[in-house]
């Protein structure tokens, strides 16, 4: 058997969801992917697969306008004649009229053992606040915000200490990911799938990821800083200051041992294996990349910033 399949999504991940489907004999009847995710140059590569392999694709930027859904795209989704919609990693937020139409409904992706961590930035939320373990979900979406039952999951990820947000995505998060969606099409596609509620009473649900919440206070707990950093690597980078300018850092690794005698929170103590060594309260962390105001990412040791210099506080916006 096989399924008519309609995708809405982005990037390389949509890409080989694509690829995958595809893969186990199932039709692509039509991709849909937001028109501002190209770049100069790079165009989205979900979409690009999409142009290359000749299917329809789409560009709408929004699919409700005032709450309510626009008719004439929901026209133009119901004739693509699709039996199942899937969502790899979708950010534009679809009408009921998409989400329930096919006869098998939809299945969407979610870097998070659910119902923990729900929301857009599961994947920095989990490093930042401390979580050891992670997974994958694929569920049905409903009407709230990835609280649909749950299809397929996968646990067993470990975050280790020198993970970043990019890092666990794309080394553990992205290949599992991706079986987890190929997986949930099979069962969909046997009649074998058995969507299973969530557990409301274990739910969480995190903010997006915004400037805000990546400052940096010096005179948290290093282990808590190392997180931070962690989990906003690469975006949107957790940020101070540095002789007035904002400067963000990347590739965060937290070192044994207390800060040097007399050292305050802030204050660059050193470099060790090519990397800016900072003290917090209570530790050192080091730091391997650097941007300084609105300049490229850099090799922290090549900044400028040297050993004696103090780092402030990230700024509130």
């Amino acid at each position: 058997m096989s399924l008519r399949i309609a995708i809405f999504g982005q990037g390389a991940f949509g890409r080989d969801v694509l690829e995958g489907v595809l893969a186990a004999g199932h039709e692509v009847v039509g991709v849909h992917v937001r028109p501002d995710l190209d770049r100069p140059g790079r165009p989205d590569p979900l979409a690009e697969a999409a142009r290359e392999r000749g299917f329809p694709l789409f560009r709408h930027r929004r699919y409700r306008k005032a709450g309510r859904s626009i008719p004439e795209i929901v026209e133009e989704y119901r004739k693509l004649g699709a039996e199942l919609n899937l969502m790899p990693y979708t950010t534009v937020i679809l009408p009921p009229e998409i989400v329930d139409a096919p006869p098998n409904r939809s299945l969407c992706f979610h870097p998070s053992l659910l119902p923990r961590y729900r929301g857009g930035s599961a994947i920095p939320w989990q490093i930042i606040l401390g979580e050891r373990e992670t997974g994958v979900t694929v569920f049905q979406p409903d009407a709230g915000v990835d609280t649909g039952p749950i299809v397929v999951q996968r646990g067993g990820v470990e975050i280790e200490e020198t993970d970043s947000a990019g890092s666990l995505y794309f080394r553990k998060l992205y290949p599992l990911g991706l079986e987890a969606m190929v997986e949930a099409v099979d069962l969909v596609d046997r009649g074998l799938a058995r969507p299973v509620p969530q557990d409301e009473r274990l739910a969480s649900f995190q903010p997006l990821l915004d400037d805000e919440a990546a400052r940096i206070d010096w005179a948290r707990p290093a282990v808590e800083l190392s997180r931070l950093i962690r989990g906003c690597d690469p975006s949107p980078g957790a940020h101070g200051r540095w002789r007035g300018k904002p400067v963000r850092l990347f590739g965060a690794r937290l070192l044994p041992g207390g800060p040097p005698p007399g050292a305050v929170p802030g204050q660059v103590v050193g470099i060790e294996d090519g990397q800016l060594v900072v003290a917090a309260a209570d530790g050192r962390i080091a730091v391997e990349r650097v941007r300084v105001g609105d300049g490229p990412k850099q090799p922290a040791v090549d900044s400028g910033i040297a050993p004696g210099e103090t780092l402030e506080a990230g700024g509130s916006g």
